[in-house]
This record gives C-alpha cells, structure tokens and sequence, in this order.
C-alpha cells in the first residue's frame, strides 16, 4: 500500500465522505489514488478559500473530522485566512498540502516552503510526515487531536515521495477516539451554584461552545430556575446562537464597545459566563474594562484557556458543557427556597413583559420601514423569514444585517441552526453554506452575505453548480464596506466622520452579481420587492439547485 493509500484507509475508517479540495502537482498522488476509490467524494473548488470554508462548515454542522486538501506554499497561503475562521471556531478541520519530493529539499525547488512554520499558528498541532511509515499514525494523531476538547484545526504536510512511497502496516485503522468529555467536581459545583442562588439579579453571558456541547437544553432549564436574564456573544464575534432567541429570557447580544459592556452588566451582581471567550472586544475604547466593580463571576467552559483568561472568577469549572450545566442545574433546583423560587419567577414575569414590548416595537419599526426603497435589512429579513421554515440553517457573513435583526425577528427557533463568523477573515459564507448543506442535507441552507465579502470567494458558487448543492445565496447588497464605515465613526477618524471615504464604496461600477453567477453556472436574480424576494427565495427552495438573489437594501 501506497502512502496517500494508507492515508485514505484511515480517513474512511474515520468515517469520512468528503474530501474538500483543490489539487496542484504535489497533490497529484491523491487524486490519483481517489480515481480508483468510490468511498470517497472529492468536492472540487476552484480556489482555496472556498474549499476551507467548506472543510469548516462541515465540520461545524457535523461536529465530525472535516478533510481538506489544498497545494503548497501558494494553496496554503490562500487557505489561511480561512484556517484562521476554523482555528475562531475550534472547527475540527483536518488540512492538509502536499509537500515537494524530500530529494529535491536541498536545491530549494519550485514552490517549496515552510509549510509547519505557516500553519502552526492557526492549528492545535501542525506536521511534516517524513517516513511513509508514519502515514497512518500521524493521520490518526491529527483525527484525535482536532476532536479533543477544546476542538481545532489541525494540518498535515505530504511529501510527493511519502505519498507514492509504499510500506505494510499491521493497523491503518482510526481507532476508537478518545471520550474527552469530563465532569465537574462536586464542589466547585456547590460553589457555582452558591454564588448564582445568593445573586439579586444574575446574569448569563452564554456563548457558541454551549451549542457545540449540545447543551442548549440545560442552559434553558438553568436560565429558567434562576430567572436569570441570558446575554450572547456580540455579533463581531458570534459563531452559534446558544440560547431560543424567541424565549423570554433572551435579552439580545452584547455591545461591541466595552463602555457599552461595562454599562450593560452594571444592572447585575453575580455573571456565570459559559462558553464564551470573554471579553472578545474589536476596538479599543476607554474605560477598557468592560467588568463592573461588584460584578461577581463564575466561568465554566470545555477550554481551560477561558476560565479567568482576563478577569479573575470567583468560581471556575472546567467541564463538558453539558454536563456541568445539568449538574449546575440540578444542584440549583435543589437549592432553591421557596423565596428564592418566588425571586426567580418575578425576574422570569419582568423579563417577559420586556420581550413583550420589545416584539411590538420590532414590529412597529418593520411596518415604518415596510414601504422604504431600497428596503432595509430589517424588510429584507422578514421577506425571508416569511417563507424559510423554522429548520432553515442561516449562515452569516453579513454583519451589519443579520445576526441582530434576526434576533429581533425571532426567527431562529433552533439555536443550533445559525452559524456566524467568528474568524472574520472575508469570504467564509460562501463555502461555509456549502459545508453546512452537505452535512445537513435535509435541510434548508441560506447564506446572507456582505456585497464585499461575497467577492472574496465568488468563484465558490461554482462548486455549488459543479456539485449541485444546493444552497440560497443572499447578497445583502448596500455598495459599501458598511462596517468601516461604522468603526470609523467609533475610533473616531474626522475626515469620515465627515463622510469621506476611501476605497470603501463599492460602486461607479456596480459589481454585477446576478452577471457573475450565471457565468460561473447559478441561477441568479436581483431582487428589490419584498414580496418578490419571499417569491424567488420559495422557488430556489422548490427548485433544488443552488440560486444566488441580488438584493438592493438601503446605502
């Protein structure tokens, strides 16, 4: 058996299908031996970002070993924005390159590079197999090690000569992986669970590692028996929503800037803070310190990394989220007095009635802005949400739109079927979407994305075409880098606060992309009309084929 053979056994013994891919010479040996090998499906990309925003998104939908193959030094360069999405998100991304013919290292050959010293930063383990023998085992090592808590990208390197090398081998199996999960103690518990009981007002800032850890269930049940208000990520960071955003509870995203944060969380006396990387700010801003004075904190997370990371905690629990928070839950449930029982009710009635209000005054707006043209986002969304059914998986690379509005809209009944950038290196949702649909394949998969992120990785929806996938492409089309615009006015920059702008309108031409889909073999329309975009989003849902909907929103 070859190298690049023993490679795949361990890859199908993994259970894999898809291999993500876009192939030079030095990968040559793997096609080669996929030509003989149906256990496998090559999902083909014209350029690397696409194929790792696939690879990610797979793997995020799935929680399973995702698998892309990209060329040397230039493909992995290409790959790294999008590596660094995966390394964000702790997706399990196996990436591998190959590598040139090790005789040839000396004379320093065409294309030949450092590819370790590149990929170590953005992954939990990065290696060069240099023994065909090794071929196996480094594969299972790179498996075990992308799907161990805390879950990351790793990436191997394949020599031409390691690939067609050929070697026997007693095992060429994955093995069984490791159960990496693991339980809080008792008292740490107890402690946690003091703490929240003896709060007047708690708080929970939850993040994307409770939907990855299946935990959004307990979450609910924990939120519910304190009548503690929940707060997720904010939408420059957001991965996963962790939390029905359509409960009472839900109390809407965190500021971006920390004097907003700090102002936030001044309203409560103890935080519990689960899986989420706090405080993940973008701008620098004064006061920096987005933690109150008072403000008590116990942290519980799957990556030991997090706990106290910036601000010290009370109470750390490093864990499964899902079965620290049962626990959690349980030892609260049995610590409860009836006074505190009656507390947590109040907090649940108050926070009722907020979401009560706040759902009219949603659609107050929504009916203001109804006949504005262009439409705004919000009228976009809900032309959407209208006909999308409540399992729609939305991925979003459109951060001026989507994840707030949609909060707002409640329309996203199950909080696992949202995946927002966490990376923010541009051209992710294209591919992402891609992934997602391959992973979840019986249901619905829209991609809203940026006018300007879109053309980071356009040429992906010819993989779309290519391999049928089909997924609804949504261009929230406003000309303009929208979020420079707005930082601009946080930093502040006073030649565009007084509206000056460079090489931020994306205008004078017009970037044409219905024109661009259907080259690249996309059914595509572009869309003003509510009522028309919640006709065309229905058919491309009928249709079973990928389309792409230009839509005009307000500039």
């Amino acid at each position: 058996m070859t190298g690049i053979e023993a490679f795949l056994e361990v890859l199908a013994s993994a259970g894999v299908r898809y291999i993500f891919g876009n192939p030079g010479t030095t990968e040559l040996p793997l096609n080669d031996a996929l030509a003989a090998d149906d256990r496998f499906e090559y999902v083909f990309g014209l350029q690397e970002i696409p194929v790792v925003g696939m690879a990610d998104g797979f793997a995020q939908a799935s929680r399973r070993i995702a698998v892309a193959n990209v060329h040397i030094s230039c493909g992995l360069g290409n790959a790294m924005g999008m590596l660094y999405n995966a390394h964000c998100a702790g997706s399990p991304v196996l990436l591998t390159a190959g590598q040139q013919d090790r005789r040839l290292r000396f004379s320093e050959p065409v294309l030949y590079g450092d590819l370790i010293g590149v990929a170590r930063p953005w992954t939990k383990w990065a290696y060069e197999v240099e023994r065909v023998e090794d071929v196996p085992a480094a594969t299972r090592k790179a498996i075990h090690t992308a799907l161990t808590l805390p879950t990351g990208p790793v990436f191997l390197s394949l020599p031409i000569d390691v690939q067609t090398g050929s070697a026997e081998w007693d095992d060429v199996s994955c093995g069984t992986l490791a159960d990496s999960r693991s339980r809080p103690s008792a008292e740490a518990v107890a402690q946690a669970a003091h703490a929240l009981l003896t709060a007047k007002k708690p708080v929970i800032l939850a993040g994307s590692r409770v939907v990855e850890s299946a935990a959004v269930t307990d979450l609910v049940r924990l939120a519910e028996l304190l009548g503690a208000d929940v707060l997720v990520e904010s939408s420059a960071s957001r991965g996963r929503f962790p939390f029905p955003t359509d409960h009472p509870l839900f109390s809407g995203s965190l500021p971006l800037w920390s004097p907003e944060i700090h102002q936030c969380l001044g309203q409560y006396d103890v935080a519990l803070i689960v899986g989420m990387s706090f405080p993940r700010l973008y701008i620098y801003l004064e006061p920096a310190r987005v933690v109150p004075d008072g403000l008590r904190l116990v942290q519980m997370d799957c990556d030991s990394r997090q706990i106290g990371k910036v601000y010290p905690v009370e109470v750390g629990l490093v864990c499964d989220l899902q079965a620290g928070l049962k626990e959690l839950a349980d030892r609260v449930a049995d610590g409860t007095s009836p006074e505190k029982a009656k507390a947590a009710a109040s907090r649940r009635e108050q926070a009722a009635k907020r979401r009560s209000k706040e759902r009219d005054e949603t659609q107050r707006r929504l009916d203001d802005q109804r006949q504005a043209r262009p439409m705004s986002p919000m009228t976009m969304l809900a032309a959407l949400a209208k006909v999308l059914p409540d399992n729609a998986a939305w991925v979003d690379e459109a951060v001026t739109t989507g994840s707030r509005l949609l909060a707002q809209l409640q329309v996203l009944k199950d909080p696992a079927g949202y995946f927002g950038h966490r990376g923010w290196a541009l051209g992710w949702g294209i591919g992402c979407a891609m992934g997602v649909k391959l992973a979840w394949p019986e249901r619905p998969v829209i991609a809203l994305l940026g006018d300007g992120a879109a053309l980071y990785s356009i040429q992906g929806l010819w993989t779309a075409a290519h391999h049928r996938i089909p997924v609804l492409f949504v261009i929230c089309n406003n000309g303009q880098y929208k979020i420079l615009k707005q930082s601009a006015g946080v930093l502040p920059l006073p030649r565009m606060a007084a509206g000056r702008f460079v090489a931020m309108d994306l205008i004078e031409p017009e970037v044409d992309f219905v024109g661009l889909a259907k080259g690249f073999g996309v059914d595509a329309y572009r869309v003003s009309e509510p009522d028309e975009l919640s006709e065309r989003a229905q058919q491309a849902l009928a249709s079973h084929e990928p389309c792409l909907l230009d839509v005009v929103i307000a500039r």
